[in-house]
């Protein structure tokens, strides 16, 4: 292969040893089509009663749920792929001219070698991979992630914010102005659409309004945040493109990507590699979700390597190309993500909500603007150093 190793690699890790691993594709897909058909207070909505508490007893019991949406295609989900494998492939010094590390990199781009998996700084943590089966355990990350993130607000602003730092106008790069802001949107729209389904099935699961958690999610950061990885650079299995971590937001979205890699542990400490399904996609909990349902539901945890199933995917790509007669694209080297971050609005309070404020575990979650958790959580991660 052509491309080089990279230079912070760890060992290869156990499903790249031979064995094969329990996958997301395993897990049940959930319907979003009733949901949306269905009128608050009508007998479709009380007919869909059964849906909504499994599905909350799935994030309960796995901190992640598949979900199939009607309204989003694979076809706008490669598209988008594509405009993002393009942007990634530019010159360094273009891509840095998107960075806005003045915010904390809370719009535009975020280079490579900024964040830092919290994991990394945290003993507790490493002496917890310490404690792990070996299938179950994630690479652990020792430095700053390699990989570039870019991100874009999706849905309204709120006019008044006491948070205008992490609210700030988005970040349009130059050589894309013709399509970047039509094609982020699209996605970025059709995925927070599948969040806000899903936020109301939840909390008709969950026991509270219909409304609640997407009340919650009205005016909220909402990030879209793919991430490109440079395979050419970083093709070695074991590579960690994001270190061990959850994530600071309410729920975190990915439809599929262009390459294996991700792989995420469910609630019982098991370890699952991501396929996910042709027309699905794949939720998981984050700290704000945690906190609303004071502790019933966990942040989920998860990580991006480089897998064996990576490197044998890249390689058959550099291969069909030789035969016929040319070389791999540069773009064609970049992992894409697909990845959106709901997000509770900033100027909300997150605190244990209905039943949940009543949980022994509750007294854990004190009340907090959702801006000042997420300051706090991105000086934990690197992205502010201020």
């Amino acid at each position: 292969m052509g491309g080089r190793q990279s230079k912070n690699s760890t060992e290869t890790s156990q499903d790249d040893k031979g064995g094969k691993e329990a996958d997301v594709a395993d897990l049940r897909v959930f319907e979003l089509s009733q949901i949306l058909e269905a009128k608050p207070g009508s007998d479709e909505e009380k007919a869909l009663m059964a849906e909504c508490e499994a599905m909350a007893k799935c994030l309960h019991e796995t901190s992640c749920i598949v979900v199939r949406d009607p309204r989003v295609s694979e076809q706008d989900n490669k598209a988008f792929l594509q405009l993002m494998q393009r942007y990634y492939a530019q010159p360094r010094e273009a891509k840095l001219q998107d960075a806005r590390p003045d915010i904390f990199y809370q719009v535009g781009v975020t280079p490579d070698g900024v964040e830092t998996a919290k994991c990394a700084k945290d003993p507790k943590c490493i002496e917890q991979i310490s404690t792990m089966a070996e299938e179950n355990r994630p690479e652990v990350p020792k430095v700053a992630d390699p990989k570039w993130r870019f991100f874009w607000r999706v849905g309204p602003r709120p006019e008044n914010t006491k948070f205008a730092d992490l609210n700030a106008p988005p970040v349009v790069p130059e050589a894309f102005t013709q399509e970047w802001k039509d094609t982020l949107d699209h996605w970025g729209n059709k995925t927070l659409g599948a969040l806000q389904a899903v936020s109301e099935m939840l909390a008709l699961g969950f026991g509270l309004e219909r409304s609640a958690l997407v009340d919650l999610m009205h005016n909220g950061p909402h990030l879209l945040a793919p991430t490109g990885s440079d395979l050419d650079e970083h093709s070695k299995a074991g590579t960690i493109f994001a270190g061990y971590h959850n994530d600071l937001n309410y729920l975190t979205i990915h439809g599929k990507s262009n390459y294996p890699g991700l792989r995420i542990w469910l609630r019982d400490g098991s370890r699952r590699t991501v396929s996910v399904p042709d027309g699905c996609l794949l939720l998981q909990a984050g700290q704000q979700m945690e906190y609303l349902t004071g502790g019933y539901v966990k942040a989920g945890m998860h990580e991006v390597v480089v897998t064996q199933k990576t490197v044998d995917i890249l390689k058959s790509k550099e291969e069909a190309a030789e035969k016929e007669g040319g070389k791999m694209s540069p773009e064609d080297y970049w992992r894409i993500s697909t990845t959106m971050f709901g997000t509770v609005c900033h100027d909300a309070t997150l605190e244990p909500l209905g039943r949940f404020a009543e949980l022994e575990t509750a007294k854990d979650y004190p009340p907090i603007l959702g801006g000042d958790q997420v300051a706090k959580a991105l000086k934990e991660i690197g992205l502010d150093d201020h």
